[in-house]
């Protein structure tokens, strides 16, 4: 059975409480909130036999069968590859399952997630089920990036955002998901997840904190001229390219934000609250939205899986970087 996590208690009655269903349900929202975990969730439901409202029976055959992985009239289509796309021939294959008679009398559901990782050929392949699939068959689509889906995606689907939870509910779940970490930790893990739970639990198994303290020590040196542009994007081989984006254009939004404001309670997190304030008092605030139209280009292509020189982009970016504290 998916995990029934306490954020997503009104939103599965809103979709479990339905008199029927749509065809085809769009579920999106940020990564790390537990949208697969409800997807399949109600999957499960909707494959149930004796279905109750907390979701699917567990005991009936339907269940028994989906739990063993060999559900007949369930369809599960994700990228072969981690990070890699969804072909247009999976696609046909799920073509082919959604076409024929459910076995078991009932429903027949599919879940595919992330749908946005469906490469153009393989998301038109996928229309015509869509619009009018066969027989009583339920689409549900997990996406993390609903602007990267073509128009005519979204538009044959029933979209249901799943928002993020609250920071005193996400606490509350961590304090329970994460032990042995510590109040201020758990905090910590949260902020740099933008909130997302799960995502805070799968950044502390990766040991991210340990990740940004090293990129913190190397920028504070890159300012101060003890490490070069090189060496740092070297060093920094084991860190995954987005979340190194992610951090930058964090960071160069805090320094736009404390220029225009002088509010030193919006400096982020307090590892890098001095070099933040440090950066907006010495750099022309041209350079920065500069910097940092450029960083959310760079970041766009790592997201897109674009075919990138992992150290020279790094380089590139440094070098940027060390450039910024020039007087005004």
């Amino acid at each position: 059975m998916a995990e029934a996590y306490p954020w997503q208690d009104s939103l599965w009655q809103q979709l479990a409480g339905r008199a029927q269903h749509a065809h085809a349900y769009l579920l999106h929202g940020p990564a790390g909130i537990g949208k697969r975990a409800l997807a399949e969730r109600l999957m499960a439901s909707l494959l149930c036999q004796r279905p109750t409202p907390q979701g699917a029976c567990g005991e009936c055959k339907s269940c028994l069968l989906l739990k063993a992985g060999s559900h007949p009239d369930n369809y599960i289509l994700e990228p072969e590859e981690a990070d890699k796309a969804i072909k247009v021939d999976q696609v046909r294959d799920l073509v082919s399952f959604v076409v024929q008679t459910a076995q078991l009398g009932g429903r027949k559901v599919v879940l595919i997630e992330p749908v946005e990782s469906m490469n153009i050929n393989a998301a038109n392949a996928l229309l015509k089920s869509l619009e009018e699939p066969s027989g009583d068959t339920v689409l549900l689509l997990v996406s993390h990036q609903p602007s990267r889906l073509l128009p005519t995606i979204k538009s044959r689907c029933v979209q249901q955002a799943c928002p993020l939870p609250g920071e005193a509910m996400s606490l509350d779940w961590l304090a329970t998901a994460l032990p042995d970490c510590s109040p201020q930790e758990r905090i910590e893990l949260l902020t740099l997840a933008a909130g997302s739970p799960l995502a805070a639990v799968n950044l502390n198994a990766q040991g991210v904190r340990e990740q940004r303290a090293q990129v913190v020590d190397g920028v504070k040196k890159l300012l101060k001229q003890q490490q070069s542009p090189t060496q740092l994007a070297e060093g920094w081989n084991a860190i995954p390219l987005l979340l190194l984006f992610d951090w930058f254009c964090d960071w160069s939004s805090l320094i736009l934000r404390y220029q225009l404001t002088q509010d030193e309670e919006g400096l982020g997190l307090t590892d890098m609250r001095k070099v933040i304030q440090y950066l907006a008092q010495k750099t022309a605030q041209d350079k920065v939205l500069n910097i940092q139209d450029w960083i959310l280009a760079q970041r766009q292509k790592v997201l897109s899986k674009a075919n990138l020189n992992r150290v020279l982009l790094l380089e590139a970016l440094l070098v940027q970087w060390a450039t910024l504290p020039a007087q005004r």
